[in-house]
């Protein structure tokens, strides 16, 4: 199934988004604030692991995504659980995207450690969702400005990730899918739904049906009824291929592509 390209709405939001501040793209409905059950988990900001300032403004729009894309690392399956260890994977990762791969920042909003430890990646990601706004990420090629991604630490394609990772991943997109008025059942995504990788193993991504229906649970049981937004048919997943190809330390597959607006 081919992913439709061409001067369509994407031109659109890649057009109307370069800006430093918040701008509304499209026409689309503008959120308010967070919804009080919006139940954020703990969350490390950039200060707490010593994040580096941004090499270029970070983009935020003020739509909010339509997708939530769940990855992994492609690291190795630490069992250092500890907050200096998340710590230090955030760091790693940080320097790793600014340095390697030359974009500005972390190209992923938010990282979840194998100790359920939970980090705040790209830069103003925290008030962006309290704000239900956007940042635009690098962590899924040609859909960054309409998908916040979840690198979950360590690799997963012949193993689960731990508890508390699971745990902290329920956690983290029932917050995401209230603050953002998401649907679990069709927001929650994997990498691979999009790009053509393996990213996020076979394992986590064979466990989206029941994250989807947890993380439902969660948000009944809160009292945020949300039924989502529909999602026009230019922005929907398109389900390439999945390769069998090896990986190599923080390569999840295709990240950034010509479609979108920052690095």
């Amino acid at each position: 199934m081919s992913h439709p390209r061409g001067p369509d709405r994407r031109t659109v939001l890649r057009g109307a988004a370069l800006t430093t501040g918040a701008t509304l793209l499209g026409g689309a409905a503008l959120l308010g604030p967070a919804s009080p059950a919006a139940a954020a988990p703990t969350v490390h900001a950039r200060a707490a692991w010593g994040a580096r300032p941004p090499s270029s403004p970070i983009q935020v729009l003020a739509n909010p995504p339509l997708h939530i894309v769940v990855h992994h690392t492609a690291t190795a399956n630490s069992t250092d659980h500890s907050l200096e260890h998340a710590l230090a994977l955030s760091r790693s990762i940080q320097n790793h995207h600014m340095d390697s791969n030359g974009w500005s920042d972390a190209g992923q909003q938010l990282t979840i450690s194998r100790g359920g430890h939970v980090m705040e990646g790209r830069d103003r990601t925290l008030p962006a969702v309290a704000a239900g706004q956007h940042v635009v990420g690098a962590h899924v090629a040609n859909n960054n400005s309409t998908c916040i991604g979840i690198e979950n630490e360590g690799t997963y394609t012949a193993q689960g990730p731990t508890q508390p990772l699971r745990d902290s991943l329920v956690e983290t997109l029932a917050w995401l899918c209230a603050a953002y008025g998401l649907n679990p059942q069709t927001a929650i995504l994997g990498h691979r739904d999009f790009n053509a990788t393996a990213c996020p193993g076979d394992v986590l991504y064979a466990m989206l049906p029941e994250l989807r229906n947890t993380v439902s649970g969660v948000l009944r049981a809160r009292g945020v009824e949300v039924s989502g937004r529909p999602v026009p048919e230019d922005l929907r997943p398109s389900y390439p291929d999945v390769p069998d190809a090896p990986w190599r330390e923080f390569d999840h597959g295709p990240a950034h592509g010509p479609d979108d607006i920052t690095r």
